[in-house]
């Protein structure tokens, strides 16, 4: 019976949480689509369209928001956006530029909290004077590092207008995984910091641990 009692306990409570997390996907999938359907609506009165064959624009921002209203069980937000834009005599051109500027984007979002870490823990990982001077001043340059890392990535959401001076202009936001970016990131990090402190793996641990 107290067997019996327990599994019950747990079916109910599996249930509730299935429950809860099927009422608070409907409630992202409405936020999403009412955010969706007022930013489409703004661009396209800016004179934006999607490029052909793409979905339409109200679905890839429904897309996009979806996404950017995910949070992990501690609160924080599963997803990173970076948005990019850029004006050429080409759309594709104007894509290629926009996308790049979308990855320094993230890779700036990147760096200042990778950034933080390591900062913190330059006392702690006991670099002598030689080591620290080269670690800050590697610091300044870690963005580009970290945008390296970054590699191909599709945007989410890409849209391009027309402009008077015949140039074209291009608009667009990457959605990737915060975790997977992140891990990323500091590996690519990692790697230049090993260089650094000449091949001391410990040093580069306590600097920037993976987990």
């Amino acid at each position: 019976m107290w067997r019996a009692g327990i599994f019950l306990l747990g079916t109910l409570t599996l249930l509730h949480a299935q429950v809860a997390d099927k009422e608070i996907r409907k409630e992202i999938k409405r936020k999403a689509l009412k955010e969706a359907r007022k930013e489409a609506k703004r661009f396209k009165k800016a004179g934006y369209d999607v490029t052909p064959g793409s979905l339409p624009m109200d679905k890839q921002l429904e897309y996009t928001w979806i996404r950017l209203y995910e949070r992990d069980a501690k609160g924080q937000s599963v997803y990173l956006s970076a948005d990019g834009n850029a004006v050429a005599e080409t759309r594709t051109a104007a894509e290629m530029q926009a996308l790049e500027a979308a990855k320094l984007n993230l890779a700036g979002q990147l760096e200042t909290f990778i950034r933080a870490i390591i900062e913190a823990n330059i006392a702690n990982a006991q670099l002598n004077t030689e080591e620290a001077s080269s670690v800050t001043e590697f610091l300044t340059a870690a963005k580009n590092v970290i945008a390296t890392a970054i590699g191909q990535v599709e945007p989410a959401f890409k849209i391009y207008r027309n402009l008077p001076n015949r140039s074209v202009e291009v608009n667009v936001k990457l959605i990737v995984s915060r975790e997977q970016v992140t891990q990323d990131a500091k590996k690519r990090i990692r790697e230049e910091l090993k260089e650094r402190l000449k091949g001391l793996q410990e040093k580069v641990d306590k600097l920037l641990p993976l987990q």
